[in-house]
């Protein structure tokens, strides 16, 4: 199994239902606040299931969806099939989009997912999307020697305002003892510097600096904006 296989299927990253209709709705208007003009195109690439996109929908002109799931995919189209300004993206479809058409790409909580090599690879791919002055959001990102424990507290402190709390104890034993937490000790997860992100995103053609506040609930990980350079 690797990580598209994982995120294909049911799995126990969500307590229950509560705990995945908050999370998304907390993302989604974190992304709509990013969102600076009505006319923009804005790519969510790894979206997830997006079940609140509807919210950014109303800030921008087009949003487009892709997750690499077929599963989640599915569950996008249906879900979203009457809203004319939400695009679910199929791999071809993605690869479709005009050059030099987007004003917004975001990746949340999709880094640590990659490889160095795929990372890169995506990074060409967004500027080459992106309209000049562009931007680039890439969020939850991990930091290198980040404490699990960190994860652990994030999630009961947005378990326990959200009224989900002991669920979200629950959950956490039987991610325990999920293949998550095997596919997380095999595969591992990327994580990265805020410097070497820099470093990386200018030799791709970006000037990137770190946001003040990380997209969600958890304030250990990461978010970095970038424009397209000049």
């Amino acid at each position: 199994m690797n990580w598209r296989d994982f995120w294909n299927r049911e799995n126990p990253i969500y307590v229950n239902e509560r705990h995945r209709v908050l999370h998304y709705d907390r993302i989604a208007r974190g992304i709509a606040e990013l969102i600076d003009k009505p006319d923009w195109s804005v790519l969510d690439h790894g979206s997830g299931e997006a079940l609140s996109s509807d919210i950014v929908a109303r800030r921008c002109a087009l949003l487009y969806l892709f997750d690499a799931a077929p599963n989640v995919q599915g569950k996008q189209r249906i879900r979203f099939e009457n809203n004319e300004r939400i695009i679910v993206l199929t791999n071809e479809s993605l690869d479709a989009i005009p050059d030099g058409s987007l004003d917004m790409i975001v990746a949340n909580s999709l880094l640590q997912y990659l490889s160095h090599a795929e990372f890169e690879t995506l990074l060409d791919f967004w500027r080459s999307k992106l309209k000049p002055e562009g931007k680039l959001v890439l969020a939850d990102i991990l930091p290198p020697g980040a404490n699990p424990m960190r994860d652990v507290q994030a999630l009961l402190h947005f378990a326990w305002q959200g009224g989900f709390f002991f669920a979200a104890c629950a959950g956490l034993v039987a991610t325990y003892f999920s293949d998550y937490r095997q596919l997380r000790s095999n595969l591992g997860l990327t994580s990265y510097a805020e410097s070497d992100l820099r470093v990386l995103l200018a030799a791709h053609g970006f000037e990137a600096t770190r946001a003040t506040q990380n997209l969600g609930h958890n304030q250990s990980r990461m978010m970095m904006m970038a424009r397209v350079k000049g």
